[in-house]
């Protein structure tokens, strides 16, 4: 099974091979045919990572979806598509977890570090040159801020999509990350590359579209002007107030983060498992940890909780497998060795009677312990988080492999997402994906920013590098210290 799929350059290697033992495969041949330069810093990177041992079927899962935005971003101009194979608009989130994902490559031999600067360079001069203004078409953003999603060919506003500020800040760690990473004090393009990366950073008018101050609103349209919710719950906005709090040229009001964490309290629970600051889809629980390492440094609310937002990550996963093995809606295939809820791809917006049961189901949405759970899982949910918990992601990995896999597993990993509970096809047509025998529904595409936390939280369990390189950048530690984090590595 997936001999063709997944052992590309790997001859001889089985199925069994792929999932058993703990040490990687021999590092395969880089996607690239340049030669390795003999330069220091070529030879390093070169290197293959292996600080923490993980399985073969993750080496190979990692790689996959490294190559994903290496092949299907236009290396023209840098942006990268929503989704693909299915024909989409570019998404700026999907821009930042592919400059995060381009120093990875390098590190394990699948590019050369020319290769991943050329990249990175390219991007960070198209966005630097993107049109900004108050129009409603022909920019890209306005005061900094890009919009959720742009054209694929000019790069710019697609449709009436919103000045998204969670999109940018997801854009803007990734920036952030090329800007620490291309680090080579002689190479005139890694100095451009941090400059660019700076000033596209100042340009962010955090302060201005704080209509309810302290908080940030979720974003703005020309049509209507800012959106009326704002970021002021838990959930991914850790990373978009450690950006506005450590900005230089717009900073956000020096007790945002307190008058933010107070609300916080409300979603305080101990459902499904230890006590933490509950979020239903797991992405909530990923996204900020994809730059920021956690682990032993604090803020107020934590403090008082005793315990840091790494564990909390941490029982919010487990608190996913809790709930898949009660299973309260008795949906196919759920149980401690298949879970993972988060925003993905579904199979559409309609009801049919599934075992004398009428079931709904919902298309792309943002899933979770009992909230619009309709039977659909993801593996960026588990993939996302092998960080905080291997002992229980890795083997659900390995299982849903062996029991999905040749239908699942394809060009560049995990399809987004499937649902075992449909077990035949609907009057109508699904609005993504098929159905396929053996497993129910399954998604054809893959999602650019789910397939970004898989990259990169497999790298920090591996070798921790883009926290290590985020803790030298100086506008995630300014933001971190005007948030109140104290102790660990801030010390």
């Amino acid at each position: 099974m997936l001999d063709r799929r997944t052992f590309m350059g790997s001859a001889g290697v089985g199925l069994a091979g792929l999932v058993s033992g703990c040490a990687t495969r021999a590092p395969q041949a880089p996607i690239s045919t340049a030669p390795v330069a003999v330069d220091g810093w070529t030879r390093l990177d070169q290197r293959p990572a292996l600080d923490v041992e993980v399985s073969p079927l993750i080496d190979d899962i990692q790689k996959l979806a490294f190559r994903y935005f290496w092949e299907v971003t236009d290396e023209k101009t840098g942006m990268s598509p929503d989704r693909w194979p299915t024909p989409s608009f570019v998404s700026i989130a999907a821009m930042g977890f592919a400059l995060t994902a381009y120093p990875i490559g390098v590190t394990h031999g699948w590019i050369t570090r020319a290769e991943a600067r050329e990249r990175t360079l390219t991007t960070l001069q198209f966005l630097a040159a993107a049109p900004m203004g108050n129009q409603r078409s022909g920019v890209s953003g306005y005061r900094g801020f890009f919009y959720h999603f742009l054209g694929s060919t000019k790069g710019y506003r697609f449709s009436l999509a919103e000045l998204s500020t969670i999109d940018t800040a997801l854009l803007m760690a990734g920036v952030l990350f090329a800007q620490s990473w291309f680090d080579d004090p002689i190479d005139a393009d890694e100095a451009r590359i941090r400059d660019l990366a700076e000033q596209l950073y100042r340009a962010v008018e955090w302060t201005w579209i704080t209509p309810r101050a302290p908080f940030v609103s979720m974003g703005w349209h020309p049509e209507s002007g800012f959106i009326r919710s704002d970021w002021e719950i838990y959930n991914e906005g850790m990373i978009l107030y450690i950006l506005g709090m450590g900005s230089p040229t717009h900073p956000l009001r020096d007790d945002t983060w307190n008058v933010w964490s107070t609300q916080f309290d409300s979603s305080w629970s101990s459902r499904w498992g230890e006590p933490h600051l509950h979020f239903a889809p797991m992405f909530g629980h990923q996204y900020s940890h994809v730059w920021v390492d956690f682990r032993g440094i604090r803020d107020r609310f934590m403090t008082q909780k005793g315990i840091d937002y790494f564990e909390n990550s941490r029982r919010a996963t487990y608190c996913q497998r809790n709930y898949a093995i009660e299973n309260p809606g008795n949906w196919a295939g759920y149980g401690p060795d298949c879970w993972g809820l988060t925003a993905c791809d579904g199979p559409g917006d309609f009801k049919m009677m599934l075992g004398g049961k009428e079931r709904e189901f919902y298309s792309y949405s943002a899933r979770g312990p009992g909230e619009r759970d309709d039977g659909t899982l993801a593996p960026t949910a588990l993939l996302g988080s092998l960080p905080f918990a291997p002992e229980i992601v890795e083997p659900t990995v390995q299982a849903m492999y062996f029991r999905y896999g040749d239908q699942l597993y394809d060009k560049y990993g995990f399809l987004d997402s499937f649902n075992p509970t449909i077990v035949r096809r609907p009057a109508q047509p699904f609005r993504h994906g098929e159905f396929r025998l053996g497993v129910g529904w399954v998604d054809k595409d893959y999602l650019g920013i789910d397939q970004g936390p898989i990259v990169a939280m497999i790298e920090n369990h591996r070798t921790g590098l883009v926290w290590n390189t985020m803790r030298k950048n100086p506008h995630i530690r300014r933001g971190l210290q005007r948030a109140g984090f104290t102790g660990g590595w801030l010390g």
